[in-house]
């Protein structure tokens, strides 16, 4: 097909719907887990590594995530959403079949280096087969397919435990992607188009060892050795001399992953601070509910996913609201200190949460951390893209998705730390799971039920924190009006 062809409006509806398949493969499993990982860690042990599996997706996907442009633009998009969804099925599979806490958390690591290029690649195809003035509308179906994702992802999760086994959370992609797949090869044939790039590997490479070295530090400093240690002091170190190296080498590189200039954008800074605090609220709160509910409570995964239900509206609601609102004025700088307040306040009445707290007492705490956040994240985009260059459009707006991934990932690494230590691994029961919660007599239920609600504690407390500190950076937010920023005037 020579580069410039239109393509029929058949071909571009079968591309896009095989693209929003695999948008919400990607986006289902960072949230699929959630209501599984109880019954996971009673299958395989390793509570103390919980929080792994879902961190363990996360660093890899982060990681890869700004490579995959630039490998779309030099092989073709075509080739390497092949290769990014091939690695996301063999990791899935290696998780379907993990049959201890390591392996099932190296496979996630896999899925995380496909996944991570699902999200990239997706919108760069968007970008060659849509015209600008109709990309809004293609957003807006993506974004309805994220929305999506975070209501189905804990209620499929806690279905596949309840009625199959927790391996069938991983199983059912495989069916999914390879229709996915399969309908994307049709429709989108190869353009023959490359653009020549340097790729950064050197800040790639440091990039990676901060995260990494950071990570272990945060989640087994304190537990699994002492804060002053070798073991301990060496993971410090290196993530201290990789953040420095790869400061350097973004300094150097000819396009580097995340361009240093961009600091300079008071708009970008500020928002990536309060986009790294809504993704450690966001992935800590939906990581950690699930135990609460299904070990504290004793509801089944199925119901802890619809108990999860009305943080999903809340950010449905608060999301689609504050899109409005920055349409019909173009102003967005009250919104990011809403939601940071918003966010605190559902945090504050987390740390109160006992085993036998009331259920619209949930509910609402819930909901008031999904309207906080439902606030932030559509500013965090669409703040960053109407400051930024157009050139540096693409690169500013992984750097921000960059920075809530970065935040989710180590928030569920320390909190999965916290959790542990205050649990205490010497409870005599051995490894909880619904089921055996719900067998004990009533005394041990709310036993173990009033240890697992103050082990939470100090994570919605630090959550709480966190928030305050956005809110007080939302305040240094310059706001730069949408219709003067290069933008066309909101209708």
């Amino acid at each position: 097909m020579p580069p410039d062809t239109p393509l029929d409006p058949r071909t571009v509806r079968m591309i896009l719907i095989s693209i929003a398949m695999l948008l919400l493969l990607a986006s289902l499993d960072q949230t699929i887990v959630s209501t599984a990982l109880p019954t996971i860690v009673a299958d395989l042990g390793g509570v103390e590594h919980l929080s792994w599996v879902v961190t363990s997706y996360f660093l890899a996907s982060t990681v890869v995530a700004p490579l995959y442009g630039k490998l779309g633009d030099l092989y073709g998009r075509r080739n390497t959403i092949f290769v990014s969804v091939t690695l996301f099925l063999l990791g899935s599979v290696l998780c379907g079949l993990a049959q201890s806490m390591t392996g099932l958390i190296l496979a996630r690591a896999v899925q995380g280096l496909g996944g991570g290029g699902l999200f990239v690649l997706a919108l760069s195809v968007v970008g060659e087969v849509i015209p600008p003035r109709e990309r809004g509308k293609v957003q807006g179906v993506f974004a309805a397919v994220f929305s999506l994702s975070s209501v189905l992802g804990p209620l499929i999760g806690g279905w596949f435990v309840d009625a199959f086994s927790w391996h069938w959370i991983f199983y059912i992609n495989l069916p999914v992607g390879l229709i996915a797949l399969g309908t994307f090869a049709a429709s989108f044939k190869p353009t023959g188009r490359r653009v020549s790039h340097k790729i950064d590997w050197a800040g790639a490479a440091f990039l990676t060892i901060a995260l990494a070295a950071l990570t272990l530090f945060t989640s087994l400093g304190g537990r699994s050795f002492a804060w002053t240690s070798p073991q301990a002091i060496a993971l410090a170190a290196a993530a201290i001399v990789a953040t420095l190296a790869f400061l350097y080498a973004e300094s150097k590189a000819q396009e580097p992953i995340l361009p240093l200039s961009l600091f300079r954008l008071n708009v970008f800074w500020v928002t990536s601070v309060v986009g790294f605090i809504a993704g450690a609220a966001m992935f800590g709160t939906i990581t950690f509910l699930p135990v609460y509910l299904q070990i504290a409570r004793g509801v089944t995964p199925t119901v802890s996913g619809l108990m999860l239900v009305p943080m999903t509206l809340g950010i449905l609601t608060a999301s689609t609201l504050c899109g409005r609102y920055m349409r019909r004025t173009g102003r967005y700088g009250r919104l990011p200190k809403l939601g940071t307040a918003t966010l605190m306040v559902g945090m504050l009445l987390l740390t109160q949460l006992q085993a036998d707290s009331p259920a619209l007492y949930i509910y609402v705490s819930i909901a008031l951390v999904g309207l906080g956040m439902g606030c932030i994240f559509p500013v965090v985009t669409t703040s960053v893209q109407s400051a930024v260059p157009r050139e540096q459009l693409g690169t500013a707006t992984a750097s921000g998705i960059m920075f809530r991934q970065i935040g989710g990932a180590l928030a569920v690494a320390f909190f999965g730390a916290v959790f542990a230590a205050r649990l205490g691994l010497d409870m005599t029961t051995g490894p909880l799971s619904p089921e055996t919660v719900a067998t004990m007599p009533e005394a041990a239920r709310l036993a173990i039920g009033g240890q697992v609600s103050h082990a939470l504690h100090p994570i919605f407390w630090i959550a709480a924190a966190l928030a305050l500190t956005g809110l007080a950076f939302s305040f240094a937010l310059r706001e730069i009006p949408l219709f003067k920023a290069g933008q066309a005037k909101p209708a």
